[in-house]
């Protein structure tokens, strides 16, 4: 799997004061496994991407520039 730059996802995620541990029972996974997303171990299933747009607000048209930027 290709690692993906969440940089500007995890900006938002500390722009709206929630933390990895408030923002993962939202998304309806563990701590844990939104920490290991966010590193690229595991890929985010389309649900969670959903959740988490609700919950920090981000547009369908800018899901893109928040969840499929590969790193550089």
């Amino acid at each position: 799997m290709p690692k993906m730059n969440y940089r500007k996802l995890l900006g938002r995620i500390k722009e709206l004061g929630y933390t990895q541990k408030t923002l993962a029972p939202l998304v309806g996974i563990s701590e844990g496994q939104l920490s290991q997303k966010l590193q690229s171990v595991y890929a985010f299933k389309q649900t969670e991407i959903q959740r988490i747009c609700e919950h920090l607000a981000i547009p369908s048209n800018a899901i893109g520039e928040y969840f499929f930027s590969p790193e550089s």
